[in-house]
């Protein structure tokens, strides 16, 4: 998503792919699910994903958490 795309109505959970620097809405609502926490994420306030896992991350502590679990397998 960038600068001037607008963000859709306040509906739901979206369905997004997660891009180098940026993120695509395939399905519009207004939030995602933080992977390790199951936190809701407002789409404006999301700021941690994985590329590689298409996974989003409501702060640094959860990208950790799942870092660690990657590592210990």
């Amino acid at each position: 998503m960038n600068r001037f795309e607008r963000f859709p109505e306040p509906h739901g959970e979206a369905d997004v792919r997660y891009l180098d620097g940026e993120f695509r809405i395939l399905r519009p609502g207004s939030f995602v699910r933080c992977a390790v926490t199951g936190q809701p994420i407002a789409l404006d306030e999301l700021r941690y994903w994985s590329v590689d896992l298409q996974e989003a991350y409501a702060d640094p502590e959860a990208v950790l958490t799942r870092v660690r679990a990657l590592a210990g397998r």
